[in-house]
């Protein structure tokens, strides 16, 4: 018999690498279980992302999975050891659901939305749950035909984690966000792209040349120019206009000491093609 995923080291169960253009690949890998995230495996997520925005080499990142779905939630099934507490303490402590949630779910989501390279989200199959919000997160989305976005948690009596009651009305409005939420339904990818919350669909046997064409751009373009852009882009959606248009001055003003600003305007004067270095 296979062994369960569960029992693989964790680098196997998350698998990374980077290729030669700079590009960061990071893949779910627990078929077995439709990809569904244990805790170990969100922490190597969020560590992974940060060593991402910390790291010059990196253009850009791919969240992926193998098997035939993206990643269909928490793993309700994995926990870890809880922490030691008096003999005569209740089960569950007030806040501690809260202390989970935030230390879990919403660290997972924040990770993506605040890593400073482009987080492409590469959808073959469903993404449900925490799994949905994570692929919503990211920058950019490619799905195939046959991919669902579930908003699952009605399903089994909860209410969104991770995020979605964020993400979703700053996407969709108020009112689809809702329907979404309330009845749980299934939405193909076709049906999320016309919401606008995929950017690309395509034939399940053309994803992974999808985002190719996409990295091999995020390879090449101004890596710190693109991560101030998504810092003004993601704070524009909590701000006021007087703090949209500080936060825009100061970012030029950050862009412009960057070495590829200045290769920019210089192979602008000089009527040739940048060679951008993502610094």
């Amino acid at each position: 018999m296979p062994t369960p995923s569960s029992e693989l080291p964790l680098t196997e169960q998350v698998l990374h690498a980077v290729d030669d253009r700079g590009i960061a690949t990071i893949t779910l890998n627990r078929p077995d279980v439709k990809n569904a995230i244990s805790p170990d495996q969100r922490d190597r997520v969020i560590a992974l992302l940060g060593e991402a925005s910390a790291d010059l080499g990196i253009r850009g990142v791919v969240v992926t999975h193998t098997g035939d779905a993206f990643c269909t939630g928490a793993d309700l099934r994995a926990s870890r050891p809880p922490a030691p507490r008096p003999d005569d303490a209740p089960k569950r402590g007030v806040g501690e659901v809260a202390k989970m949630i935030r230390d879990g779910a919403q660290q997972l989501v924040a990770a993506v939305l605040d890593c400073e390279k482009p987080v492409i989200a590469a959808v073959g199959g469903t993404a449900a749950g925490i799994g949905a919000h994570v692929a919503l997160a990211c920058d950019l989305v490619v799905a195939t035909e046959s991919s669902r976005f579930i908003e699952v948690f009605v399903r089994r009596g909860l209410v969104p984690d991770g995020g979605g009651a964020y993400l979703l009305p700053r996407m969709v409005g108020v009112r689809r966000a809702k329907e979404l939420l309330f009845f749980g339904d299934d939405l193909s990818a076709a049906e999320a792209a016309e919401l606008g919350l995929v950017n690309k669909v395509v034939a399940d046997d053309a994803l992974d040349a999808a985002v190719a064409e996409w990295t091999d751009r995020l390879a090449t373009a101004p890596t710190r120019s693109l991560a101030l852009t998504k810092w003004l882009v993601n704070t524009s959606l909590d701000s006021d206009r007087a703090t949209a248009f500080q936060n825009e001055a100061v970012a030029q003003e950050l862009n412009m000491s960057t070495v590829d600003a200045n290769e920019g305007v210089a192979a602008f004067v000089e009527r040739r093609s940048p060679t951008y270095r993502g610094w």
